[in-house]
């Protein structure tokens, strides 16, 4: 009997390089909304006559809100097509970049950059998953993270320049056009973000709590260190110029570790990448310890942000690996978020309490330590 019209079409999949393009253009774009801190907050500080506790406020707002995006997703994800869900989310960045760059009252403001980061928070999701979904994910992971960092070097080196003077709207309104920019590489997605496995796949409970357990103690070390280097780098007697140019070389060194994890994509080596960069970030918080002088503090700076970027895409692509179910990015997602929501809190909290570093780094180096085991064990074949 003939057969037309009876044969089920193959499902439709997003390829490897339309997955990168839209990986890298929106990941690149969405993390402006964090990355501008540092450049609009004068700006901000000005306009609204906002007290340091104001403004603290309205980034750590903009932070979980961007987190928080991860809760909604668990309800939305899977069951929307991404193309939807993307087209929607970008309509509502770009609406609320330009509101934003219209009010003049700061409690709106607020609001409507809680609103702005939950759109963006929720487009991360896709990305995340998306990777997790393509032949080569630790590519794609790659891909992710050194978009954002490539993008956070251009706005520190370009915007203070171009936008010296400007009122914040402009910033903001530079954002939404951003936003518009994407717009093209949405219709590079083919089909759902569960296409690629039966529904009946069950995650590993252990791995996959160890997994989750390992991004979030990652996060909470690394971003309370970072958050206190240069603070670190001033209690040894280090000049702030000197400081200042240390870690804009460790920025550097974040970038290229993270085209090297990208080029290196996923590999059999995967796991020997991972706790060989978990060795490095130990070292180098280590060296940390007991005031280090500029050479110290300059090795120390340039390891820790080499191993970071280097170990985000073999550790998320080490958490793919224990099972592609649709929320397993989306609850990395949340992990990521909690631990630089809770990193510089702890670390600080510590700092204050003890009037000095050393119980943070140590706190710091437990953490690591911890992150290492748990990614060993997921790492396992």
């Amino acid at each position: 009997m003939p057969t037309t019209g009876l044969t089920a079409a193959p499902a439709r999949t997003t390829s490897d390089r339309a997955a990168g393009t839209f990986i890298g253009v929106y990941s690149a774009v969405l993390y402006t909304v964090l990355l501008t801190a540092p450049v609009i907050g004068g700006a901000l500080t000005a306009q609204f006559a906002l007290t340091p506790g104001q403004l603290g406020g309205l980034f750590s707002l903009e932070l979980g809100a961007f987190s928080l995006a991860t809760l909604p997703a668990y309800l939305w994800l899977g069951r929307i097509d991404p193309r939807t869900a993307t087209y929607c989310c970008t309509a509502v960045f770009i609406a609320g970049n330009v509101v934003s760059g219209l009010l003049d009252s700061f409690p709106l403001l607020v609001a409507v950059r809680v609103i702005t980061s939950l759109a963006a928070g929720s487009i991360t999701i896709v990305l995340l998953s998306l990777s997790a979904r393509t032949s080569n994910p630790g590519r794609a992971f790659g891909i992710f993270v050194v978009s954002q960092l490539a993008m956070g070097a251009l706005i520190l080196a370009v915007f203070p320049v171009v936008f010296a003077g400007a009122p914040v709207a402009a910033v903001y309104w530079t954002m939404a056009a951003l936003g518009v920019l994407c717009l093209p590489v949405v219709r590079l997605l083919r089909g759902g973000l569960t296409a690629q496995e039966p529904t009946s796949r069950r995650t590993p409970g252990v791995r996959f709590a160890l997994g989750l357990a390992g991004i979030f103690l990652f996060y909470v070390a690394l971003s309370g260190v970072w958050t206190f280097m240069a603070g670190i780098s001033s209690a040894a007697g280090t000049d702030l110029s000197d400081t200042s140019v240390v870690l804009s070389v460790a920025t550097a060194a974040g970038i290229g570790s993270a085209l090297i994890a990208t080029l290196i994509g996923d590999s059999p080596r995967r796991r020997t990448y991972l706790l060989s960069g978990y060795a490095a970030l130990t070292a180098s918080i280590a060296l940390l310890l007991g005031g280090p002088g500029l050479i110290r503090f300059a090795v120390a700076a340039v390891v820790f942000k080499f191993a970071w970027t280097f170990l985000l895409p073999n550790l998320l692509t080490a958490l793919a690996a224990v099972s592609r179910g649709t929320q397993v990015m989306n609850s990395a997602n949340l992990m990521i978020g909690g631990g630089f929501a809770i990193g510089p809190y702890l670390a600080g909290l510590l700092v204050g309490t003890t009037s000095g570093y050393t119980a943070m780094l140590c706190v710091s180096l437990a953490a690591v330590l911890l992150s290492t085991a748990c990614a060993a064990v997921i790492s396992k074949s």
